[in-house]
């Protein structure tokens, strides 16, 4: 029999009092008895904020989704909008996705915020997570709240937050809102609603959003470059169904073929094993599409469509899946190009990334003198960049997990504009005899060849996440002095803020944010970077590794040498 710790039978009993319903009562008690496992890891830890909001997976107790987790952090952030806005009557907006229960969680945060005395705008039906950031900005709203698990498996959702410039809670008011809602007991929740403070919106704001959207997202491509450019689309059972078709529509964009059994939304997602446009597998059914009507491009959105798979025609004419450091890569220098055309760069843009993406971006900066900020993993920070540098213009961002921000009036990752800009640099580079993968040769052939590999290794529950930590004392403790023959010549410890010459002993201050994040760097040029997840019970390790392109002709058998030098530094670090 499973002994259950006293400090877990403590938060277990607390949920046995009258401030819970009968149900979750119900639940608890016949999981003591016959499931204590997971009442333990149910209760063992409160659910936390990551990179991406809070995420975990639904059920009851306090490391679960429901309505009492939700309900606390709806409260606490209630009570610290009134603390930073006492002369103003908050008003929030709040979106959900296609998954199990989100509706019904939108409706419990909705009713706490209006029992709070604050005005709701609640989308009336499943959308997007950046109409979600474009829509709180446009009605003037103090902050947003979406409720999705963006790419996780479907027994889990989430709870991202969104402050009044549209980007994610960022310090100090994210560990300021954790404090409240610490210092909060589940009895002070307020659940009853009053409904006269709930205001329902849809197509009003969809219109405003999907303009929006197509004039961020267009770049005087030709009609006839349009009508050539034949693309498949699938929203893998999610919420960018209700946007992408109509913006590529307003567009000009005809030619556009949906994969019909992933487009009904579906928390389920019953034809895919993973909603992750990063995943392969999760594009078969388009690729399958794709050679039947012969398309010249593949997009695949994650299920709040933030985040956007894409794959082109290589020069064998077969569609090859690109991944998100390339495709960033192929939208910062198109957007460059198309603000150089119009003697936009003055010396005040930028563009920014993170530092588990692709070194290939400071290159590309270089070339057009335009500054490079590289900010820790997570949507968030990029958006914070905006706000804390007024005097510069932002032109793009993204980072290697598949996610890509066009402009600033969406202040996160948007599948929604991308897709669009993905398609506007396709049309035009057929419509000039080029193709979408051959210009990435060109900026390979003029920036250097780099070719980055990600494994995630999955460490479920108590233990897992212990064995978790426990790899990065030891990474920390016991530093690789080389990699694959290679010295190690500079360690970045974000966690210690620190950067390490490895030859001279210097130690340098890193002025960003503290995080547990390790960064190995070789004197080959090579990087290994070390990461747990902030949203999965995940270890990553992201490998980048670079050389010179000399020709076209070359790409192939360049391409196979860097794959093979990534897999056997993964190898000589035992991850394969």
């Amino acid at each position: 029999m499973i002994y259950i710790k006293p400090e877990i039978l403590d938060r277990i009993n607390t949920w046995l009092t009258p401030t819970f319903d009968k149900d979750t009562q119900a639940i608890i008690k016949d999981s003591i008895a016959n499931n204590p496992e997971d009442i333990q890891e149910s209760f063992y830890k409160d659910l936390e904020f990551g990179t991406g909001g809070m995420r975990g997976i639904m059920g009851v107790g306090t490391n679960r989704i429901n309505k009492y987790t939700l309900g606390k952090n709806t409260q606490g952030l209630s009570n610290y909008l009134y603390k930073i806005f006492p002369n103003e009557t908050p008003k929030v907006a709040i979106a959900y996705d296609c998954r199990h229960n989100s509706k019904s969680l939108a409706k419990v945060v909705a009713n706490v915020f209006s029992a709070n005395n604050i005005e709701v705008y609640l989308f009336e039906d499943l959308r997007t997570t950046p109409e979600l950031s474009f829509a709180l900005k446009h009605l003037g709203c103090h902050c947003g709240i979406v409720l999705t698990a963006s790419h996780n498996p479907p027994e889990y959702n989430g709870y991202k937050v969104y402050w009044q410039d549209g980007g994610q809670l960022v310090p100090p008011h994210d560990d300021a809102v954790i404090q409240t809602i610490n210092d909060l007991d589940y009895a002070d929740i307020k659940f009853k609603p009053d409904n006269n403070r709930i205001h329902y919106i849809g197509k009003d704001v969809d219109d405003v959003f999907i303009d929006a959207s197509v004039a961020n997202g267009s770049f005087n491509t030709p009609e006839t470059a349009k009508d050539n450019l034949t693309i498949v689309f699938t929203s893998l059972h999610g919420t960018s169904i209700t946007a992408i078709p109509e913006t590529l529509k307003r567009a000009g964009y005809k030619n556009v073929h949906i994969v019909k059994e992933q487009e009904a939304p579906n928390g389920d997602f019953p034809t895919v094993a993973s909603p992750n446009p990063e995943e392969p597998a999760a594009l078969k059914m388009a690729l399958d599409l794709a050679e039947k009507v012969n398309a010249d491009i593949v997009i695949g959105t994650d299920p709040d469509s933030d985040r956007l798979g894409i794959a082109v025609r290589n020069g064998d004419n077969k569609m090859q899946l690109l991944n998100g450091n390339q495709t960033m890569v192929m939208m910062n220098d198109f957007l460059l190009k198309q603000w150089k055309a119009k003697n936009k760069i003055q010396g005040k843009e930028f563009i920014a990334s993170t530092i588990v993406s692709t070194p290939m971006l400071n290159k590309l900066a270089n070339a057009y003198n335009v500054e490079s900020k590289i900010v820790l993993t997570g949507f968030k920070w990029i958006a914070k960049l905006i706000h804390d540098f007024p005097e510069l213009n932002f032109i793009g961002g993204g980072e290697e997990s598949f996610g890509y921000m066009v402009g600033d009036f969406v202040r996160d990752k948007d599948a929604v504009t991308s897709t669009l800009l993905a398609c506007e640099i396709a049309a035009q580079a057929k419509a000039n005899n080029s193709s979408f993968f051959y210009n990435l040769i060109q900026l390979y052939l003029e920036h250097g060849f780099y070719k980055e590999r990600l494994i995630s290794l999955t460490k479920k529950g108590i233990e897992g996440a212990q064995e978790i930590t426990q790899m990065m004392i030891d990474a920390r403790e016991n530093p690789l002095t080389e990699i694959n023959g290679q010295k190690v010549v500079k360690i970045e410890d974000y966690q210690l803020s620190t950067s390490k010459n490895m030859i001279s002993g210097d130690v340098s201050t890193i002025n960003i944010p503290k995080s547990n994040v390790l960064i190995y760097y070789t004197e080959d040029g090579s990087q290994v970077a070390l990461r747990p997840s902030g949203t999965e019970p995940k270890i990553k390790f992201y490998v980048s590794v670079n050389t010179q392109l000399k020709s076209v002709e070359d790409f192939k058998t360049i391409e196979a040498q860097l794959d093979t030098k990534a897999e056997t530094i993964l190898k000589d670090m035992n991850l394969i």
